[in-house]
């Protein structure tokens, strides 16, 4: 549900060819989610690490909240392989 969720909400930067899903780290599974209920992804970037050839890894820090709970179901840490846009310049 993360990387789905990251998506709708614009995680990826729209001058970025792609956004690849690159791995998740430190996972912690807090509460269950029922089935039909509702969820909220909240997102901090937590970092960038630049790579050869003007790619980056994004290091994101995730918490799935579950609708009515006080605990969240879900913190990770998640990792995206950017891919520039012809003519993009990321510093």
């Amino acid at each position: 549900m993360v990387a789905p969720l990251a998506m709708e909400i614009g995680v990826i930067p729209s001058d970025a060819a792609a956004g690849l899903n690159y791995g998740i780290d430190k996972v912690r599974f807090l509460a269950p989610v029922s089935a039909g209920a509702r969820v909220r992804l909240r997102v901090a970037l937590a970092g960038i690490e630049p790579r050869d050839g003007g790619q980056m890894i994004m290091r994101t820090q995730n918490t799935l909240e579950v609708e009515g709970s006080e605990k969240p179901a879900l913190i990770a840490e998640t990792l995206a392989l950017l891919i520039p846009a012809a003519g993009a310049h990321w510093q």
